[in-house]
């Protein structure tokens, strides 16, 4: 409750007191005069109430319930409408808002909370755990989404759902560009969803490799993500494709260093960093080496694709574009913003290309 004035804190409180007495809820008092109330109320079986009250007109109340069923959730919502029903009758019409937050659901068998990539948290419509192992680089997580179908989760980080073509269409440069006959370098992608996107377009030769590419995602996603990667996975070789399970750097300076050139790079080993200290920071350096060898390896005409991050961390995107600036050799570069399905924001996605120099 947001209050037009400040709180009698002890008119609140004793108020509310019968409420919560009545649910056989033992009561404690902290009173820190200036500071105002907390109270806390518990119940036998394990569940209880804090209430605090601000001077200054804020009056909270957080309840933990021990009965997650239908009939518990029932009485914590009757309590709060008596709460409510209170505070108004008290305050009259001095409340400036009243807000109710849904509830959270602490230690379920089927975790329902991520965070977006500017730290916001997200309760998805997740009711089934599909895949939940650890691999030797990371965990991995499918879990089934109602509305985005089957969501990949490394180590607590939302990749790709079923619903995101957008983002696999954003990162091949949104269908603009002719695959026919060409050689492609994706860079990561152990969904499957890029491969499986490109291959449909008849290029000559795509190779998949990443830095750790995780031999079990690739045994989840082929399980339990088809609708992204098709069959793709099913083999790491086909007519035009070849998956590396490989680190991509050995490779990539391998490719450097044989005079291999590609049509295309597509990265999508990792978003650009959240950390705006690229000097103390290993996944800046990493992304750095990436790009240079990318660079190496990439035609005078070809093109680099590469996710950025969330569009609302503009000081991290901003640190990346000056890193553009600092390759080995002069860039240019244009991006554009998707929407994301299961990402529940919009995601910055980069072109970049060799600066064309007059001879």
């Amino acid at each position: 409750f947001s209050l037009n004035l400040a709180a009698d804190c002890n008119a609140v409180l004793k108020a509310l007191q019968p409420i919560f007495q009545e649910q056989g809820m033992t009561e404690t008092v902290h009173n820190w005069e200036d500071h105002g109330y907390l109270v806390t109320y518990i119940k036998k079986n394990g569940s209880f109430a804090n209430l605090r009250i601000h001077p200054h007109g804020l009056v909270l109340v957080d309840m933990q319930s021990y009965n997650d069923d239908v009939k518990g959730r029932e009485e914590v919502d009757q309590l709060l409408n008596k709460v409510e029903e209170r505070m108004k009758e008290l305050i009259h019409g001095n409340i400036k808002r009243v807000k109710r937050l849904p509830a959270i659901l602490r230690g379920g068998v089927i975790d329902r909370y991520w965070p977006t990539a500017d730290g916001r948290l997200v309760e998805y419509d997740i009711d089934e755990v599909v895949y939940d192992e650890d691999s030797p680089f990371q965990n991995i997580k499918i879990l089934h989404s109602k509305q985005f179908g089957n969501i990949l989760i490394l180590s607590g980080d939302v990749n790709l759902a079923e619903s995101d073509l957008a983002y696999t269409q954003a990162i091949m440069g949104s269908g603009k560009e002719d695959y026919t006959g060409k050689e492609v370098l994706i860079l990561g992608g152990g969904d499957g969803g890029i491969l499986y996107e490109i291959v449909k377009l008849k290029p000559k030769m795509v190779t998949m490799v990443a830095s750790n590419i995780d031999q079990m995602v690739i045994d989840g996603c082929k399980k339990h993500m088809r609708k992204t990667c098709g069959d793709v996975l099913d083999n790491l070789k086909g007519e035009c494709y070849q998956v590396l399970i490989e680190d991509c750097i050995p490779v990539l300076k391998r490719y450097a260093k044989e005079g291999r050139m590609f049509d295309y790079v597509i990265n999508d080993l990792t978003a650009v960093p959240i950390s705006t200290s690229p000097e103390e920071d290993s996944t800046w350096e990493f992304l750095r080496l990436i790009l240079d060898l990318s660079m190496k390896v990439l035609k005078q005409d070809g093109k680099y694709f590469t996710q950025g991050n969330c569009i609302n961390l503009t000081d991290a995107l901003t640190l990346y574009e000056e890193q553009l600036s600092r390759l080995y050799c002069p860039v240019e570069f244009s991006k554009e913003t998707v929407c994301v399905p299961s990402y529940m924001e919009l995601w910055v996605f980069y072109t970049i290309w060799k600066k064309q120099t007059d001879i």
